[in-house]
């Protein structure tokens, strides 16, 4: 569990809950990649008005992050431990914040911190990102080659890592629907638009 979970961090550029990385996933599901990329969004919207939740999945990543880093099973993880936790969950975390965080909430000086805690905080960080930000990021993870923008090739790359079996043809045609300067190509203007529905 503990490999898969790091690998899976590793490959997704430290992936979180609510973060970039289901950015790339919202291709999957079958059916029409955009359609599918458009429901995706719509929830990602409706997100963004409520602010103070998180989704079971969210909630579920959280625990399931302490839990594989929780190595004696005691229910609280240690300073490495937490450092470890947080940036499989896709937060960049200095040393100073992690003993900030220590600071704030080992209250009875042991070195660690419990579950509850570990989920107070990760909530409250998850809950602040900035949407520009995640998306921003989502783009990246398109761009894999920085040109700016997500082309033909890059499209194909991120449909086959997700196992969709979709012709150059069918990943025109997706590009075209969102593509509004005609270049061929989603620029980030345009990625934004898809990702907060105004297009």
């Amino acid at each position: 569990r503990r490999g898969r979970a790091k690998g899976r961090a590793a490959r997704d550029g430290a992936a979180r809950p609510g973060s970039a990385r289901p950015a790339a996933a919202r291709l999957g599901g079958g059916g029409s990649m955009s359609l599918v990329l458009r429901n995706e969004l719509s929830v990602d919207k409706t997100k963004k008005k409520k602010r103070r939740e998180l989704t079971e999945e969210q909630k579920q990543e959280i625990k399931d992050a302490f839990e594989l880093f929780d190595t004696d099973k005691d229910r609280a993880i240690n300073y490495h431990e937490l450092k470890v936790a947080m940036r499989a969950l896709g937060f960049d975390v200095k040393k100073a914040d992690v003993l900030k965080i220590l600071k704030d909430y080992d209250r009875e000086a042991t070195g660690k911190i419990t579950f509850e805690d570990f989920n107070e905080v990760v909530t409250d960080w998850i809950l602040e990102r900035d949407p520009q930000e995640e998306i921003l990021k989502a783009f990246k993870l398109f761009d894999d080659d920085d040109s700016g923008k997500i082309s033909l090739r890059n499209l194909r790359r991120v449909a086959r890592e997700l196992g969709e079996n979709m012709s150059d043809e069918e990943l025109r045609a997706m590009i075209e629907e969102f593509d509004k300067d005609g270049d061929g190509e989603i620029n980030q203007e345009e990625f934004i638009a898809i990702m907060t529905g105004d297009i």
